[in-house]
């Protein structure tokens, strides 16, 4: 008789480590469960750390409504060097010095400045597709194209220490945004330069990352540990979704 393998379903919260793409996770879940209907809602770049919202099974469905909610960060910048990705994993492509007029008081008036409804142009090394290629591809081969501005909402941008020419900092902010672009922007409006040195997303709407367990604990778990770990479907998402 042919012993079955048991099928799971429902919303997991993982602690993402550093060093691995979004898709990794799903593939080590993948491998663990032994089932292919696994997704999330919504990536984490390599460099990054934190919570991500895993799908197992049926949860796949309710993706577009997961991928939608807004975000939280916290994570850390380095003023005075540009990377071609923007982010401590890219290429150094300018050096400028930190003016000396640049204080603790600016610093938050001018992150004040990014707070609202506005538009982003994603970097170009970014997962975003054109004519079905990715920008990471085309940014590799020294390609830069043209990209459509996304609209995007930053609710909170707060500064939480300042030790020149370093910075620490918290992000509130709608899908899509990419926040090392916020930083290489903030870079751009101090006439200096900046780029993302450390990033941890915190919560995804009323998901925090206390309730996330770290990948490698998830996957040496047994099936009956697993299956106490999912989130019902019916729990996370409003039921006019389902």
């Amino acid at each position: 008789m042919n012993i079955q393998e048991p099928s799971f379903e429902g919303i997991l919260l993982v602690d993402k480590p550093a060093g691995i793409t979004s898709h990794d996770i799903v593939d080590r879940l993948r491998r663990k469960l032994k089932m292919k209907k696994i997704g999330h809602a919504g990536t984490l770049d390599p460099l990054a750390t934190g919570l991500m919202i895993m799908l197992i099974g049926k949860a796949t469905k309710v993706s577009q409504f997961l991928i939608s909610l807004d975000k939280s960060y916290e994570g850390e910048f380095l003023l005075g060097i540009e990377t071609d990705s923007q982010d401590a994993d890219g290429v150094v492509v300018s050096e400028k010095p930190l003016p000396e007029h640049i204080d603790e008081e600016m610093m938050l008036e001018e992150m004040k400045s990014f707070l609202g409804d506005q538009y982003q142009t994603p970097p170009m090394f970014s997962a975003k597709k054109i004519k079905g290629v990715p920008l990471y591809k085309m940014a590799r081969k020294g390609k830069t194209v043209e990209r459509e501005p996304r609209f995007i909402r930053i609710n909170e941008f707060c500064l939480m220490n300042w030790n020149p020419p370093k910075g620490k900092f918290s992000l509130s902010c709608s899908k899509g945004t990419y926040v090392r672009t916020v930083l290489h922007d903030l870079g751009q409006n101090l006439g200096c330069g900046a780029h993302l040195t450390g990033l941890r997303r915190t919560k995804i709407d009323q998901f925090g990352i206390e309730n996330a367990s770290p990948l490698e604990e998830i996957e040496n778990m047994g099936h009956s540990e697993f299956q106490n770990m999912l989130i019902p479907i019916r729990e996370a998402v409003p039921t006019h979704v389902l």
